[in-house]
């Protein structure tokens, strides 16, 4: 069983930068992807970023793509996602989660494939 805890979020200002973190337990976490999701108010949950369990591998979502960096530390059991040039679109909750599929080769995309939840940072961007 894995626990994640998210921190970082807060209120900025459209072009400012924020980090995320995801710190969880258990010593299993080194052995999983790790994604990063949103959700704005109204909208259902999307796919952010997510990095392999190595992290030689990442991907992301188009409209993030060149201005967040995910990255992870198995050492310290962390996950983070660095946020830059933020704007007001980027609003909403943002959630870690963690694929408990061992060593998986595979970087999901979908929600469904991930198994360990965060209770989400709200991260608020104005204008």
């Amino acid at each position: 069983q894995v626990q994640l805890v998210e921190s970082g979020g807060g209120l900025v200002q459209a072009g400012d930068s924020l980090r995320l973190s995801c710190a969880a337990s258990g010593s299993t976490f080194g052995s999983y992807a790790v994604g990063w999701f949103r959700q704005a108010p109204g909208k259902e949950r999307e796919f952010v970023a997510v990095i392999s369990w190595k992290g030689s591998s990442t991907r992301y979502a188009d409209s993030v793509k060149g201005r967040f960096a995910i990255s992870r530390d198995n050492a310290k059991n962390t996950a983070s996602l660095q946020m830059n040039n933020l704007k007001p679109e980027d609003t909403a909750v943002y959630f870690c989660a963690a694929d408990r599929t061992y060593y998986s080769g595979t970087l999901y995309i979908s929600e469904y494939e991930y198994d360990y939840w965060g209770q989400g940072t709200q991260v608020t961007v104005s204008s």
